[in-house]
């Protein structure tokens, strides 16, 4: 394919999206309804979709319209391109440019600052809020493609010895300050899931401040029980584990989410227990709540354009409850520990206050907040323990 048919196809799946449909959704049944197009193909128009989407209101702005049609015209404006040399309608190109589309030249720097940060005007209030005079960085760094990070297995290697692994291969990775097992991949980077040093598990990938965040727990683990409440996929719970802690348990309110944690463990060689219902005590409860992944929005850009007031206000009472349940999983002398893939002071902080508010024989020892100022994706994790 050409690239300007990169841009027709990216312009109809765009509109699906535009339409409410999950982006992931929409880009694999495009991949299904063209089986024609080869792996590059598709990787090329997946990064045109998601560029698109993390910067969906200033194309709109620089295109004239909030569509497919739109945003990849604006686009092209912002890189510099005239749209009238993909939009010619030859082969499989884009339909040639109306007059309306060819007289929409609003300048960028006119555009409202909601606008030209890509961020709805309720969101940047409430960052605003939070962050200050950091706002307008935390918000430009969302408008990026996200650095991919690994976690190197030191159960398995060294830092220094799976960069030396990983280059074998020509993939390019460089130490980064997050964490120190942290690897930020700096050169081909889609070769990763067929390398050797990522099927013979010396590298999982993993955002460096989520190694931070588990970095940040180990000192309060202590050689314990550890349970990873809200596991997911099992990365931390992976994560404490090949840092040498000898029982870990992951647990999910969906035990689906947890299918992927076996074969990944049996890869690393670091033994992680799932359950499906909790019981007993452990020395670290982690809750890596479910949340508006706000600090997450460059990885999956259409939920920064989904979320609203009421979403969250769900998302904040289920946080809530989560919190109430696992603390009763905690040993005596044991540690809470909350965490957030958020920016929001509503899903981090505040959720803190509310819990100390209602259980007043906690208190917060520790309490940390990583935006994609320092590289990786935006976390908050506070620690606590029993008064």
């Amino acid at each position: 394919m050409q690239p300007d048919a990169h841009v027709a196809a990216a312009i109809d799946i765009l509109d699906d999206i535009l339409d409410g449909a999950v982006a992931e959704q929409c880009l694999t049944r495009w991949a299904r309804a063209h089986r024609f197009a080869g792996s590059s193909d598709r990787a090329a128009i997946r990064d045109i979709v998601f560029d698109a989407l993390r910067r969906r209101r200033s194309y709109a702005w620089l295109g004239g319209a909030e569509s497919g049609r739109g945003l990849m015209i604006g686009a092209l404006r912002a890189s510099g391109v005239e749209p009238d040399t993909v939009f010619h309608g030859d082969g499989y190109a884009p339909g040639p440019l109306t007059e309306d589309e060819r007289t929409a030249r609003v300048p960028s720097n006119a555009a409202p600052e909601p606008v030209r940060l890509d961020v709805p005007d309720w969101i940047l209030s409430q960052v605003r809020q939070a962050y200050g005079d950091r706002t307008e960085g935390i918000l430009s760094a969302l408008r990026d493609r996200a650095p991919v990070f690994l976690r190197v297995n030191l159960a398995r290697s060294t830092r220094a010895d799976a960069i030396t692994a990983l280059a074998k291969e020509d993939i390019a990775a460089v130490p980064h300050e997050l964490a120190e097992t942290a690897l930020e991949v700096t050169g081909n980077a889609r070769r990763l899931r067929n390398s050797r040093a990522f099927t013979d598990g010396l590298v999982e990938v993993q955002d460096g401040a989520s190694q931070a965040v588990v970095a940040a727990c180990l000192p309060f683990v202590e050689g314990g029980r550890v349970l990873d409440y809200c596991a997911g996929g099992g990365g931390k719970a992976l994560a404490f584990a090949a840092a040498g802690v000898a029982d870990v348990t992951a647990h999910d309110a969906a035990p689906k989410r947890m299918k992927d944690i076996a074969p990944r463990a049996e890869r690393a060689g670091t033994p992680v227990r799932t359950v499906i219902a909790v019981k007993g005590v452990y020395d670290l409860v982690l809750c890596d709540a479910p949340c508006s992944g706000s600090g997450a929005w460059r990885r999956q850009p259409d939920a920064k354009w989904t979320l609203d007031a009421a979403q969250l206000g769900a998302l904040t009472g289920l946080q809530d409850g989560i919190l109430d349940a696992a603390q009763h999983h905690v040993a005596p002398g044991g540690t809470l520990a909350y965490a957030t893939c958020s920016l929001l002071s509503v899903e981090n902080g505040v959720r803190i206050e509310a819990f100390l508010a209602r259980n007043l024989n906690w208190q917060v020892v520790d309490q940390r907040q990583w935006t994609p100022l320092e590289g990786g994706d935006g976390f908050f994790l506070a620690i606590l323990q029993r008064s």
